[in-house]
């Protein structure tokens, strides 16, 4: 019976852990000249620390010069802030200390609605070779740091790699 137990509990510690590698979704515009590569978040969001989730996204555009753009969409649980100030600061630390950071607009009733786009290089180098330390949303006159876990670090890079390799 312990034996039964102690089986299941590794199987569905296995389906957790896997869980945050999400599939991809690809969809074409009518035209046919922007294809978007996107994590499947159907069901639900892969997380990056508590009350943060996240989204890759990669717009593949036809024509001579093939280009790519790469957005990393933020969504931040229950970070309803009323804040003074109509600008926030939203940065991505790496394990390098390299900063990418963005400024999100609050709206216009004075609140931040909780997701924020961030805008990746085109490949991404610094989330596929790095790891993803800590993501820091700065209001003026506060700072939330979300610190991010080595294995949600991992899962990260493995979904950042898995939207640049898709056809």
């Amino acid at each position: 019976m312990r034996k039964l137990a102690l089986i299941i509990a590794f199987l569905l510690t296995g389906l957790f852990v896997n869980a945050q590698v999400k599939k991809i979704v690809i969809s074409v515009d009518e035209s046919g000249d922007v294809a978007s590569f996107d994590l499947d978040c159907s069901t639900s969001f892969p997380t990056l620390a508590k009350g943060l989730k996240y989204n890759v996204t990669r717009h593949e555009y036809k024509g001579e010069e093939l280009k790519n753009t790469y957005h990393l969409l933020l969504v931040m649980d229950g970070f309803f802030t009323k804040t003074l100030n109509k600008k926030m600061t939203i940065s991505v630390v790496f394990s390098d200390d390299t900063t990418f950071s963005e400024i999100e607009t609050i709206e216009n009733d004075g609140y931040f609605d909780g997701a924020c786009t961030l805008k990746m290089k085109s490949p991404p180098e610094n989330a596929l070779t790095l790891d993803l330390k800590k993501v820091i949303v700065s209001t003026g006159t506060k700072d939330v740091v979300y610190t991010i876990s080595a294995q949600k670090a991992a899962d990260f890079k493995k979904n950042v790699q898995n939207i640049v390799t898709a056809k």
